[in-house]
């Protein structure tokens, strides 16, 4: 986590090119009072955005950013907790955004080098293969129920634990295990030519 010490100082130094942005922030939020609402609020915030994107490195970033937005946007609050959801929203508003961004990115994978005693090289799938696997594995999930495709999606594309899947789906923790289990059959079971 950043240094709470200097990270106001920080924030200030990034927007002062800018001087009608900090002289609009200065005027609602001087430099102490915002070191301090940053003192308060810096862990939790910091917690909240480690939790929902699952790296540590990019709640920094997203930390960060929020409070630079929170801080350049120089609104004013008519409370501490008004002034706390407003950043609180702005970080939801920064991962809703970074999940948009990666869900149209597309990652290659690498090939792996060989040994260096053997003179092999790795064995890679055409690239039909690999869009002919997408599209059966596209279509297997469209048959199973949205409930299994939820499970599965989270457990597998997102990796949340069993804990976070029941409180997605609104359900019990310990009533995750066997619906998870039936629904990863169920999908085998369609890839394989099992079930239709």
């Amino acid at each position: 986590m950043i240094d709470s010490m200097n990270f106001p100082l920080v924030i200030r130094d990034m927007i002062l090119p800018d001087s009608r942005a900090i002289d609009g922030a200065l005027a609602v939020m001087g430099d102490d009072e915002f070191r301090a609402f940053y003192e308060r609020t810096a862990r939790p915030l910091w917690a909240y955005l480690s939790r929902i994107t699952g790296d540590r490195q990019q709640a920094d970033d997203l930390l960060q950013e929020a409070y630079y937005r929170f801080y350049r946007a120089g609104a004013r609050h008519e409370s501490e907790s008004h002034r706390r959801n407003s950043l609180f929203q702005i970080a939801t508003n920064l991962v809703r955004d970074a999940a948009r961004r990666s869900r149209h990115q597309q990652e290659v994978p690498l090939e792996d080098e060989p040994d260096e005693g053997s003179a092999a090289t790795p064995i890679m799938r055409p690239p039909d293969s690999q869009a002919a696997a997408r599209t059966d594995l596209g279509r297997a999930m469209k048959q199973l129920e949205p409930v299994q495709r939820e499970l599965l999606w989270l457990a597998y594309a997102e990796g949340a634990s069993h804990q976070e899947i029941a409180e997605i789906l609104g359900l019990r923790a310990i009533s995750v295990r066997t619906p998870l289990l039936r629904a990863r059959r169920k999908l085998a079971s369609i890839l394989t030519g099992g079930a239709r």
